[in-house]
């Protein structure tokens, strides 16, 4: 009889330690409960008076447009918003005009009814809003995802695009084993970061939708930069409140889990091409940046030390006065002196 009565207080033991388990995961969850946020609520902070909302094709797009001259498009990644550019955008808008935007899905545009979230959807909008604003010609940077949208954009029409930026951008056509350097780029399928891989599971994408605790954009932040001194808590604050936005946590699970094939043409990539990554990069490894030097070989390319996924947030200083190089402006690097202007150089 003691064998039996032993392992019923073991049995026991097991059942208290599985509903204890399962009351915490609950308490957890209840913890991490996040409402959406409104618009309006979201516009008071995060809009200033550059911002403009402007209806594209059925998606009211929040856009930032700064400076005058020659239009650059500025193109920001998966689960970000157009004030990743803030620090470029000071620079940049003194020579240029600047037209940063938040891509449906991301910042304050947020969800498309159409659920149009693939990379050739966010290009055909880009050329939508580039007609509404009556620009024939631009200048395109874009990181991450949005560096993968700017490299569709200048295969879909090179006679549009001035100069193409990958920033650690998405879009490097892989090499196949026995095969010579493909000038076409099939693109799709899945990713190897973990949070989109999680975001793409039906249980943690249903999670994600209602509990979405802080000190997970914490540890992502910490994911794309090198020097984690740099994260700003304001920073965090805001990546974490623009994904709260009425139906963009909806809109991350549809864009994440539909996934569009594309195919990028690079022999029509005929534009000056400067090429800029983070070497530390753990999400777009710099092999990546050394992909697209091979089947660009004209391209600028400029890898930066101790830097991370994010190069203009983390480097901007540094970053930005690299790019208005290539541009053909040559700007004093500790900006206390007035930038000396010369002509647009095509390199």
């Amino acid at each position: 009889m003691i064998l039996p009565q032993f392992m019923k207080k073991v049995l026991s033991l097991i059942f208290k330690i599985i509903l204890s388990l399962i009351l915490l995961i609950f308490l957890v969850l209840g913890l991490s409960y996040r409402s959406e946020l409104s618009l309006e609520e979201l516009a008071a902070t995060y809009t200033d008076e550059y911002s403009h909302f402007i209806k594209v094709d059925g998606v009211d797009m929040h856009v930032r447009i700064k400076g005058e001259g020659e239009p650059i498009f500025l193109i920001h990644g998966s689960f970000s918003s157009l004030h990743t550019w803030e620090d470029w955008e000071k620079e940049l808008s003194q020579y240029f005009m600047t037209i940063s935007m938040d891509l449906p899905g991301h910042g304050l545009t947020g969800p498309d009814i159409e659920k149009r979230y693939g990379t050739p959807d966010y290009a055909e909008l880009l050329f939508g809003l580039a007609g509404n604003l009556g620009i024939d010609e631009f200048h395109v940077a874009g990181n991450s995802m949005g560096g993968g949208v700017a490299l569709l954009m200048a295969s879909q029409h090179p006679e549009k695009i001035l100069t193409l930026n990958l920033i650690d951008a998405s879009g490097a056509p892989s090499r196949k084993a026995g095969s010579d350097t493909s000038r076409v780029a099939a693109r799709g399928g899945s990713s190897s970061v973990s949070v989109i891989r999680f975001a793409q599971k039906p249980l943690f994408s249903k999670i994600l939708l209602r509990c979405t605790p802080k000190f997970l954009f914490n540890q992502n932040m910490k994911q794309v930069y090198y020097d984690n001194s740099k994260i700003k808590k304001e920073t965090v604050t805001r990546y974490y409140k623009l994904m709260r936005r009425e139906g963009n946590r909806q809109a991350t699970i549809d864009r994440l889990t539909t996934r569009k094939p594309y195919q990028v043409d690079f022999d029509k990539i005929n534009m000056p091409v400067m090429i800029m990554w983070g070497k530390e990069d753990s999400w777009i490894g710099v092999s990546n940046a050394e992909r697209f030097k091979e089947i660009i070989p004209d391209a600028y390319i400029k890898i930066f030390d101790r830097t991370g996924h994010v190069p203009m947030e983390e480097r901007p200083t540094e970053t930005v006065a690299e790019y208005l190089s290539f541009l053909g402006i040559q700007a004093d690097r500790d900006y206390f002196t007035a930038p000396n202007y010369y002509s647009h150089v095509f390199r």
